[in-house]
């Protein structure tokens, strides 16, 4: 079978080495690393041991090649800089950063300090959530691919939210847990070992830049919601536990049951019966959100867990899924 190159730009960091690692073995495309910056940080390889080839980061070496779709997992400027750069040689576009993830240009100046230079590409792009966008991903040029938090939490909160069973006056409650590599690769004090090992810590209170996302999806306000991220020393996966007060509900199963309707016919998204909850091990190096819950009825009490691996379902495995969608594939090919 002839398979289709695709771009990857960032392919030195983790996300970017995730997408690499997963593309090489996809039946039907085969990945192009694009130089986008010389650096030394390159892993030693054993002799005779290729990996993926190599050109430059240019729209028109990626056209001579014919490359239809790029990634690009990299820092929001240079995500903002190259997505123009390869829309205008008619090159679809999925980015893993942030910078195209929010609904207003006022919402993204907000809450990542900074102006946006294509400001007209922000309501173009479409978030690349799957389970709620597949119709609209489908015609795309550009797909933003969610954060690794935002992607746990709404794929836990929003169907309970649709359901209308959330007392939303009581409020969501978040709380966050994620391996170190969801930090990204670039060195920094916080995520050295002597300070993660052994150590567990919370950051970025009350202003972490995945809170829009969680908002714009569920459908819920900022006053209503209460996010708070925590590090975890651990190289991957993301937990979240979320503590919300149900109403017109008596019992775990019709929980279930709204989850199940939601769900049914969703390959990356395993549900757990009531009173079992999912862990890391249950997700690591997999595309599945894995969600489970406590329900207390008597008192509305209703605690719901969440689990993926930020660097795939968080990361390049939804950029996978979001790829097939756009070539016509199976959505899960070359991720079960």
């Amino acid at each position: 079978m002839t398979t289709i190159p695709v771009g990857i730009v960032g392919f030195r960091g983790y996300s970017g080495a995730e997408l690499d690692r997963i593309l090489s073995k996809h039946p039907r495309v085969h990945p192009l690393l694009l130089e986008h910056r010389q650096d030394t940080g390159d892993r030693p390889e054993p002799l005779h041991v290729g990996g993926s080839p190599r050109i430059p980061c240019t729209p028109e070496a990626a056209r001579e090649v014919g490359i239809e779709i790029v990634f690009l997992a990299t820092p929001v400027g240079v995500s903002i800089e190259l997505t123009v750069q390869f829309l205008a040689a008619g090159i679809r576009v999925i980015d893993l950063s942030g910078a195209f993830r929010l609904g207003t240009v006022g919402t993204f100046t907000r809450w990542y300090k900074e102006d946006h230079s294509a400001p007209h590409l922000i309501a173009e792009a479409v978030y690349g959530l799957p389970e709620f966008y597949r119709k609209k991903i489908v015609g795309a040029r550009l797909v933003s691919n969610p954060g690794c938090y935002p992607t746990a939490a709404n794929l836990a909160i929003r169907p309970l939210l649709h359901a209308g069973i959330v007392n939303r006056a009581a409020g969501v409650i978040c709380d966050a847990k994620s391996g170190i590599s969801g930090a990204g690769r670039k060195p920094s004090l916080q995520t050295s070992f002597c300070e993660t090992a052994e150590n567990f810590s919370a950051y970025s209170i009350l202003n972490h830049r995945h809170v829009p996302e969680v908002l714009q999806n569920s459908g819920l306000e900022e006053r209503e919601f209460s996010f708070t991220a925590h590090l975890l020393p651990l190289n991957r996966g993301i937990l979240e536990t979320i503590y919300v007060r149900a109403e017109r509900v008596e019992s775990a199963e019709r929980i279930l049951e709204i989850y199940q309707a939601q769900y049914a016919g969703e390959r990356f998204v395993r549900l757990y019966r009531p009173g079992v909850v999912p862990d890391l091990f249950s997700v690591a190096r997999t595309n599945f959100c894995d969600i489970g819950f406590h329900f207390d009825a008597p008192s509305g009490r209703l605690t719901v867990v969440a689990a993926i691996d930020n660097l795939v379902k968080g990361a390049a495995g939804q950029a996978t899924q979001n790829m097939n969608i756009l070539l016509g594939f199976d959505e899960a090919e070359g991720l079960l």
